[in-house]
């Protein structure tokens, strides 16, 4: 048993991620090289190799012959019933070959072909890993600049963050950690090729999937998404379940979710909107913070005509253009944008205003009135309310000088009824109350009168005078 052989193969497999066989088979590699290179051909040699205790025997075989001419290949009569009497003429021999007996360009040859083969495994080993990666994000250590290139240690093997794919406005320094974009992966002499990148719109996506479960778990899909690195993102999110709200899902807990992905991109601003199939509608989302007041789309030729109030035409065009830049990018649409004054003055625009106003005063107006041609309104029933001066009906309550009805409550100088209460100087009635300067009745008393005339008293009693009265 080869403690040794045992001992340095397992170790191997561990630190290296390299399996026993391989390293077996290139050890057998290496010994039938070893024998090529010491006997000249090794077409001959076979190896035995016991994987459990690492015990190996490499043998050649020869062909029993009469009269010897390659002795490499062939072995005599005589030799062979020496190994043991049942071989014949015909017969293959299997002689051992001890590695002990090679020489040392040899050894230094086997020595190369399994260092070799521990390479080429470990790159391999490397390239599946880092290839089963390509597409998804990862994180790197910075390690230094390389001209205008950065050098990314990623763990086993190192990468490269091109120009191309950096951030203008990120300075990153050594040791520093940061997630990166795995572009693609190739196979090299030396190892593995690693592009990766820090613009990449998919980067953005691969943020969100790690950072919210919902996404990760396919509740809510990222339909679109369009980046312009290091100022602002928009994406377009959409959920498979009615009760989960999706820019919810993807904002989290006062922004705590996406305020984590925005710190990772050095404070980029990140525009969260709802996905719509409709094509109108998606477009004025994508076109958000600024208000939309119409939008027309044109799904086959792809194009989209909007109109914003003129307030907010700089605000939905954005700066240099970038808000309409990155909606368009968003829905695939060409978004053409135009103020109101501007979408009335090419005929773009359909000036709604008039009817807005009727919907503002009511729809019970909506068709009551024609047109009226300067004319005035036509009251078809008697005793329409309406401020006129003369009422229709007699009796009607108005603002009459003369009340037609006799007894009707007026202002009247004379009143029609006699003994109506009224300021009259003569009442028609004897005795009735009224301020008078002579009673009627001579010698009468005025106890009952309301007035305040001066009567002498009588002599007597007032039973007396109550007698007299009487009489």
């Amino acid at each position: 048993m080869n403690n040794e052989l045992l001992e340095a193969l397992t170790i191997l497999e561990k630190e290296k991620d390299i399996s026993k066989d391989t390293l077996l088979e290139a050890i057998e590699n290496s010994l039938i090289t070893a024998c090529k290179n010491h006997f000249g051909k090794s077409d001959n040699i076979k190896v035995n190799i016991n994987p459990e205790t690492c015990e190996f025997h490499v043998y050649a075989e020869k062909t029993v012959v009469e009269e010897v001419e390659d002795s490499v290949l062939e072995i005599s009569l005589a030799n062979a019933k020496m190994m043991n009497s049942k071989y014949e003429v015909g017969d293959i021999v299997n002689i051992e070959v001890k590695s002990k007996e090679f020489g040392r360009i040899a050894t230094q040859n086997a020595k190369n072909v399994i260092l070799q083969k521990i390479r080429e495994e470990e790159r391999k080993v490397l390239f599946d890993q880092y290839y089963g990666k390509e597409k998804d994000v990862v994180t790197g250590i910075v390690q230094r600049y390389v001209g205008k290139n950065i050098s990314i240690n990623l763990g086993k093997v190192d990468a490269i963050l091109s120009e191309n794919e950096q951030v203008k406005s990120e300075v990153f320094k050594p040791t520093e950690r940061i997630k990166l974009y795995i572009l693609e992966v190739k196979s090299t002499s030396k190892g593995p090729k690693i592009l990766v990148s820090r613009t990449h719109p998919e980067l953005v996506k691969r943020l969100f999937e790690s950072e919210v479960t919902e996404v990760k778990e396919g509740i809510v899909e990222i339909k679109s998404i369009s980046r312009e690195a290091g100022s602002r993102t928009k994406i377009a999110v959409w959920s498979n379940d009615p009760d989960v709200d999706p820019v919810g899902a993807c904002v989290g807990l006062n922004g705590a979710r996406v305020n984590a992905i925005v710190n990772e991109l050095r404070g980029e601003k990140i525009d969260i909107i709802n996905w719509s199939d409709n094509a109108a509608m998606l477009i004025e989302n994508a076109l958000s913070p600024a208000k939309v007041i119409s939008v027309i789309a044109d799904a086959e030729e792809k194009t989209a005509k909007v109109v914003v109030p003129d307030y907010q035409l700089s605000l939905a065009i954005g700066k240099e253009g970038q808000n309409a830049r990155l909606a368009a990018r968003l829905t695939g649409f060409k978004i053409d944008i135009k103020s109101e004054t501007q979408a009335r003055e090419a005929g773009d625009f359909m000036d709604y205003e008039n009817d807005y106003e009727e919907y503002e005063e009511g729809e019970d107006f909506a068709g009551d009135f024609d047109e009226l041609d300067g004319k005035e309104p036509e009251y078809e029933e008697e005793g329409e309310e309406g401020y006129s001066d003369e009422p229709e009906y007699e009796g009607e309550e108005g603002y009459s000088d003369e009340p037609e009805y006799e007894g009707e409550e007026g202002y009247s100088d004379e009143p029609e009824y006699e003994g109506k209460e009224g300021y009259s100087d003569e009442p028609e009635y004897e005795g009735e109350e009224g301020y008078s300067d002579e009673p009627e009745y001579e010698g009468q008393p005025e106890y009952e009168a309301a007035g305040y005339g001066h009567v002498p008293e009588p002599d007597g009693s007032l039973e007396d005078e109550e007698g007299k009265a009487d009489e």
